[in-house]
């Protein structure tokens, strides 16, 4: 009867709104218990007192649930309590004498090794808990024995997880390149990717932490596969057409015609490829340093800015800011930062293989590299209403702008034939705009250029393809 009236009362309270509280009451010691375990990791390095405290908890739930005795559930808590404390304590001692092993455990977790060695994994994680039980058992030479297993076995698979993750792609490349005999067709640059990932894997064998080098030199690897891939399918494509010696130079020397014209320069072969190749970077180093000059201008023209700004505010505070002078600049300050964001609008309206948008001063200028006409023809064709439509979009961006449609052509062709010709185009894209699209004529006129603003070389056929053009220039009116 002495156990019944405590337990009748304690039903009661269950059945009630304070059923959690007297669970929580009853718990609370086990519970914290519980948690400084788990706090100490003894789930891993003290699985068999942990055990214990988790088996006595999950009773004493059980009793809760079923209704047993007080007594009943505070004793399955006692004994809960006293699993969990030594675990934590065991724990305590675990990781001072397993803590080598805990570490080489850490980098095979760090590594992935669970993902990408299962295997081995499961393996170490076996022979931790062997020897995580050992220690907790007092046998101290089996724990010895087992955590230098386990260790063994973590390091493997920490290894043949960095090279899963660093090599598995390179070695599956090699593969593939093997099976379509690539070796045979690209055997040079097949035998570098080869040789790359060799050194990647010695240098992971003998350096795992250091994965920097290792990783570079396994997409080396990547890339020199896939370049012997696409040789070998070259190689085979050659054979297959049977092209003389000459062909395949002339072949060749194309790609860097293309590239020299791009870069408004003529390429000569006579000599070979190495004066067009030299004259090349060249060019490509003068751009650079242009670059890095107009990034120092910039930065120096924001500094300037900057001071301007502060003596503004200086001038703000000894004349209060009134003069007719300063509100006419602020004016036009803003005005010119206004057109600024309006030109990022219009730039934002047009791809590349449509038009490129410039700033010249404040005007903005469309060139329609995407608008072509026929061979000596002035006719706007309907398949360009799209492309001209974004420039009356671009033209009400500036609502009180002037447009200027500017017709050029390239040097051949005689100069009185080349000015009526771009004049003829500009007036016919003027027209279009005006006639098709709605822009009010006395918003727009035309002008031919003819041949005298070239903006590339018209000694190739890339520079005189994009000398022959019409630009659009809008001029905005500063308020």
């Amino acid at each position: 009867m002495k156990n019944w009236l405590p337990f009748a009362i304690c039903v009661g309270f269950l059945s009630g709104a304070g059923a959690q509280d007297v669970r929580d009451a009853l718990f609370e010691d086990a519970d914290l218990a519980m948690e400084a375990a788990r706090a100490a990791n003894a789930e891993l390095l003290a699985p068999q007192s942990f055990g214990r405290g988790r088996d006595a908890y999950g009773d004493a739930e059980n009793h809760l649930a079923r209704g047993r005795t007080l007594d009943r559930i505070r004793n399955s808590l006692d004994s809960a309590l006293a699993g969990f404390t030594a675990a934590a304590e065991a724990a305590e001692l675990a990781s001072i004498t397993l803590a080598a092993l805990i570490k080489t455990r850490d980098d095979a977790t760090n590594a992935n090794a669970e993902t990408f060695a299962a295997d081995l994994w499961n393996e170490a994680e076996e022979a931790f808990d062997g020897a995580a039980r050992r220690a907790e058992s007092g046998d101290v030479r089996n724990t010895r024995a087992l955590a230098e297993e386990a260790e063994i076995l973590y390091r493997d698979a920490e290894l043949t997880a960095i090279k899963a993750q660093n090599l598995s792609q390179t070695r599956a490349l090699l593969a593939q390149a093997r099976q379509s005999n690539v070796p045979r067709s690209a055997p040079i640059t097949f035998a570098r990717a080869v040789s790359l990932l060799q050194q990647a894997e010695r240098e992971l064998n003998e350096n795992r932490y250091d994965t920097d080098i290792p990783r570079s030199l396994a997409q080396q690897a990547n890339y020199e596969a896939r370049h012997a891939l696409f040789l070998a399918e070259q190689v085979l494509a050659i054979r297959g057409e049977d092209l003389s010696e000459e062909q395949l130079i002339l072949n060749y020397e194309e790609p860097l015609t293309r590239i020299a014209a791009s870069a408004d320069l003529v390429a000569r072969f006579d000599v070979g490829v190495e004066p067009t190749v030299t004259e090349l970077v060249a060019f490509i180093a003068e751009l650079r340093e242009r670059s890095r000059q107009s990034e120092l201008d910039l930065e120096e023209m924001r500094i300037r800015v900057a001071d301007l700004e502060e003596e503004i505010r200086d001038l703000d505070e000894r004349l209060g800011g009134v003069s007719q002078e300063r509100v006419v600049l602020v004016q036009r300050l803003e005005a010119e930062a206004r057109i600024r964001e309006q030109f990022e609008t219009i730039n934002a309206l047009f791809t590349r293989d449509e038009a490129r948008v410039l700033r010249e001063g404040n005007d903005i200028v469309i060139r329609l590299v995407g608008l072509n006409f026929a061979s000596g023809a002035a006719e706007v064709e309907a398949e360009f209403r799209g492309l001209l439509g974004k420039i009356t979009r671009a033209a009400a961006v500036f609502p009180r702008s002037q447009i200027i449609v500017e017709g050029h052509t390239d040097a051949y062709g005689g100069d009185v034939t080349n000015l009526t010709l771009s004049r003829e185009r500009a007036e016919a894209v003027s027209a279009y705009l005006s006639d098709e699209l709605g822009v009010p004529a006395f918003r727009i006129s035309a002008v031919g250029y003819g041949e005298t603003r070239p903006i590339a070389n018209n000694e190739t056929a890339q520079g005189r393809a994009r000398n022959r053009r019409i630009d659009v220039r809008i001029e905005p009116q500063l308020e």
